[in-house]
């Protein structure tokens, strides 16, 4: 967990755990390794590790129980941090940004708490074929530093919100 994340559980008075937390799918498709995405920083893992996600449906619902951190303006990326520190991201496609919005729909907001599996955007997916560079969707832990591992589930379908994609081991 991050350094700030530290300092809130220990003045809260939470727990350490032990075991793994379960990353829920937030959405529904083929797992595919996160080396396969077409863009280098999430290929190469420089904002963290993870897997990405070739999605059907129609939303993106939450992996874990937490707080909602930052939504882009554009509503095709959010990140999200649980009560154990864990810092996610979860980025629908590549180029989207380009899309100013288009295709998205917010459905919380910022500092907003949610519960795993609920909704955090809707998308058409319908529109964003053929307009961007890849629809594979990166969900990221962010602060790797502070995890002792990451069991990523085999590439297979998934269901939003109730198959796990990967465990974390905390450190």
């Amino acid at each position: 967990m991050g350094f700030l994340s530290r300092i809130r559980r220990l003045m809260s008075g939470q727990p350490e755990l032990s075991g793994g937390i379960a990353i829920l799918a937030p959405v529904s498709g083929t797992i595919v390794p996160i080396e396969k995405v077409p863009d280098v920083v999430f290929a190469e893992k420089i904002v963290g590790d993870g897997i990405a996600i070739q999605p059907e449906g129609e939303f993106i619902l939450s992996p874990i129980e937490g707080t909602i951190g930052k939504i882009f303006e554009t509503n095709h990326a959010f990140s999200i941090e649980s009560a154990q520190g864990l810092e996610l991201f979860v980025h629908f496609g590549v180029g989207t940004v380009e899309l100013r919005g288009n295709g998205f729909k917010r459905l919380v907001e910022e500092g907003q708490q949610v519960k795993a599996g609920e909704r955090i955007l809707a998308f058409d997916l319908e529109f964003l074929q053929g307009q961007v560079d890849s629809l594979l969707t990166p969900v990221v832990l962010a602060n790797m530093e502070d995890i002792k591992g990451l069991d990523k589930s085999p590439e297979g379908f998934v269901v939003a919100g109730k198959d796990t994609i990967f465990t974390v081991q905390l450190s």
